[in-house]
């Protein structure tokens, strides 16, 4: 009998295809595959129920392509995509390609809407290796659905954690606002998507309120009863000026159109229910 179980190929398995993964892998019928690097990044592949494919094994990477539905999580270099150079050639294989981008794209907005026919204006070396990246995709799958994420946080990866640690301090600048997606909302926004491979073209995914960053980080202390990081300026902080570029873009993003297209709503509308489900979570492991 022939195996009819959907098949996901996570080209660069991180924090955010993985959760993707433990979603799709909890509905039994999928079948899940993931590029490794290393021996040891294939045993942790498989220590999560995922088919390892080394990307030595240039076989293994065409037989995974067949029929599959990709996410690429691969962050860009200067060529573009590393996850193009390595499967690109096996693209029309594919039963969806979707590629993970950043909200970087739009570049500045002075505190404005992005959405989704917004025009890409990176501002940074990050932003322009992303839309080379896109373009390298659509060239090939002119199909591909271009998910642009925000700053991504979960359990382990967020501002509880950065205040246990003893930050000091927080970087404060009038009217600053960034929006961000809770790591399980953004697996189950993928999920939508996965499941209906006729959708194509830009999506962006994220929560419901762009927030500035010292609220998020004085609520994470109020959480925990520890002191919140002292407020300096941009120009006092004492942090790296890769850090510092961050704060050079300022913008909202919409969620509508994955919503209308879906039927998705995040768990976690705002940082408030994101931070206080993964400590409730905290307290009962």
């Amino acid at each position: 009998m022939t195996d009819t179980s959907p098949l996901l190929f996570l080209i660069g398995p991180g924090f955010s295809a993985r959760r993707l993964a433990a979603l799709c892998r909890s509905h039994s019928y999928w079948q899940v595959s993931g590029t490794a690097r290393s021996e040891e990044k294939a045993r942790g592949l498989e220590g999560e129920g995922i088919t390892p494919v080394r990307t030595d094994d240039a076989k293994a990477i065409s037989s995974a392509a067949e029929g599959s539905h990709w996410v690429i999580s691969t962050p860009p270099g200067e060529e573009g995509c590393p996850g193009f150079e390595l499967a690109g050639a096996h693209a029309l294989k594919a039963a969806s390609i979707t590629y993970l981008s950043t909200t970087g794209v739009y570049g500045d907005l002075n505190g404005g809407w992005a959405f989704e026919w917004s025009p890409v204006n990176p501002g940074t070396a990050r932003g322009k290796r992303r839309v080379l990246a896109e373009r390298q995709w659509a060239s090939v799958r002119p199909d591909t659905r271009f998910v642009r994420l925000p700053g991504i946080y979960g359990p382990g990866r967020c501002q509880l954690d950065r205040v246990r640690k003893g930050k000091a301090e927080q970087i404060v600048k009038p009217g600053q606002v960034f929006s961000r997606i809770h790591v399980d909302d953004l697996a189950a926004g993928l999920y939508e998507l996965v499941q209906r491979p006729g959708l194509r073209g830009v999506f962006n995914l994220c929560d419901e309120e762009a927030a500035p960053p010292e609220t998020v980080m004085d609520y994470a202390a109020k959480l925990l009863g520890l002191p919140a990081p002292a407020h300096v300026s941009l120009d006092e902080a004492d942090v790296s000026e890769m850090a510092k570029s961050f704060y050079a873009e300022c913008k909202r993003v919409s969620n509508a159109r994955l919503k209308a297209a879906t039927g998705w709503r995040p768990d976690y509308p705002t940082y408030r229910e994101g931070l206080s489900a993964i400590l409730e979570a905290e307290k009962r492991a």
